[in-house]
């Protein structure tokens, strides 16, 4: 018996040597353009899904057809998920190709069938996923706010979803939020050049005309061709 339990140990020992000894060397490539193996993956599959499932288990779930926390979802998923996540009419976006692992397409899986668990990932996020926690900026209500909206997005087509988020109140989950951000299309099919295009860099003296919302062009004044050092002398570059 005691041979037994020595055996034991030191086979112990010998693998976490051996696990430390391939992490140390770079063994394990942790590039995300390198999927895990297929036991590997299916391993983190199950960490993840039984890690939310207990997690959420007791969360009671809200009335998620009320028209109104719908329509207050469709602002914030626009502004928040769609570069991800995308949306009906949306292609895939540099983010959703490219994060690993990939997020899944909400405008086809919708919540699933667990709406406590889709407003637990939403709140908390998933460590080393790409997932933020939103719930340390956004309140409870306008997270099931997101999932309502979630929940219908499989049924919507574009053109409905253009409505709902158009009826919206755009951006906001209670104190803390940006402007919202339209992230519909983003850099996919329906991309707006004039919304997106990168900003050429200016030389002294350039004019860059920009298009507001109506479609008018702003002209600055022109950029300086001179700029003040911290202390306070004045360089002026020649034309």
């Amino acid at each position: 018996m005691k041979r037994t339990i020595k055996t034991l140990a030191l086979a112990g020992v010998f693998s976490g040597v051996a696990v430390a000894a391939v992490a140390y060397f770079g063994v394990i490539n942790v590039g995300a353009d390198d999927p895990h193996v297929k036991v590997v993956h299916s391993f983190l599959g199950m960490v993840r899904e039984r890690s939310v499932a207990v997690r959420s288990n007791d969360i009671e779930v809200p009335d998620l057809n009320d028209q109104a926390m719908i329509q207050a979802g469709a602002g914030n998923y626009n502004s928040m998920c769609v570069g991800c996540h995308l949306a009906p009419g949306v292609a895939e976006t540099e983010l959703s190709q490219a994060l690993y692992p990939a997020p899944p397409n909400l405008a086809k899986k919708g919540i699933g069938e667990n709406p406590a668990a889709a407003f637990w990932v939403i709140k908390h996020g998933i460590k080393a996923s790409g997932m933020p926690a939103w719930g340390k900026s956004m309140q409870d209500p306008y997270i099931w706010g997101m999932v309502a909206f979630i929940k219908q997005l499989p049924q919507l087509d574009k053109t409905e979803y253009q409505r709902l988020v158009a009826s919206s109140s755009g951006h906001q989950h209670g104190g803390g939020e940006t402007q919202m951000h339209d992230h519909e299309g983003q850099h996919g099919a329906d991309r707006n050049p004039a919304q997106h295009a990168p900003h050429a860099a200016q030389s002294p003296g350039e004019v860059h005309h920009a298009v507001d919302s109506n479609g008018q062009i702003n002209t600055p004044e022109p950029a300086s061709n001179s700029h003040t050092h911290a202390d306070d002398k004045v360089h002026k570059h020649e034309d």
